[in-house]
């Protein structure tokens, strides 16, 4: 599968709770990091998604939010996922960071130039990806 999501994660669904409109899958990724993705019901329902099936959750790069500040913030984003910076390739404008997860996984997100500067961003430190469950799209082998 082709996409123009910089985000692509192979994992296993590990709960779906079902919601009126909306369903709320879990995919935990090797290493043990979960992904929750916010999809609507219909979607669950049209890729056969159940419990311990195969999935691959999908983010744009540019929904991704990097923040240095230790230990779990207290933010309404579902997803914060810790890891090391292993790359960092600023442009004219914006600034490409990429993050290292455990289990071999690593999540890319773009950023403004100005906020790289500003949290001061190494190679090689401790840093978090965060985005909303609602930016999370999933997809199933075909």
């Amino acid at each position: 599968m082709l996409t123009s999501a910089r985000n692509h994660f192979a994992g296993k669904v590990t709960r779906i709770k079902p919601g009126a409109v909306n369903d709320e899958v879990e995919l935990e990724l090797s290493g043990g990091t979960r992904i929750v993705a916010i999809v609507t019901r219909q979607s669950v329902e049209h890729l056969g998604l159940s419990e311990h099936d195969d999935a691959i959750a999908l983010i744009k790069a540019s929904h991704v939010i990097v923040a240095v500040d230790n230990g779990p913030m207290k933010l309404s984003a579902r997803n914060q996922l810790a890891g090391t910076i292993s790359r960092i390739v600023p442009g004219a404008v914006n600034t490409e960071v990429v993050i290292d997860l455990a289990g071999g996984n690593s999540v890319a997100a773009i950023i403004t130039n100005a906020s790289a500067e500003e949290l001061q961003l190494t190679q090689g430190s401790a840093a978090t990806a965060i985005f909303k469950a609602s930016s999370v799209i999933l997809a199933v082998a075909g």
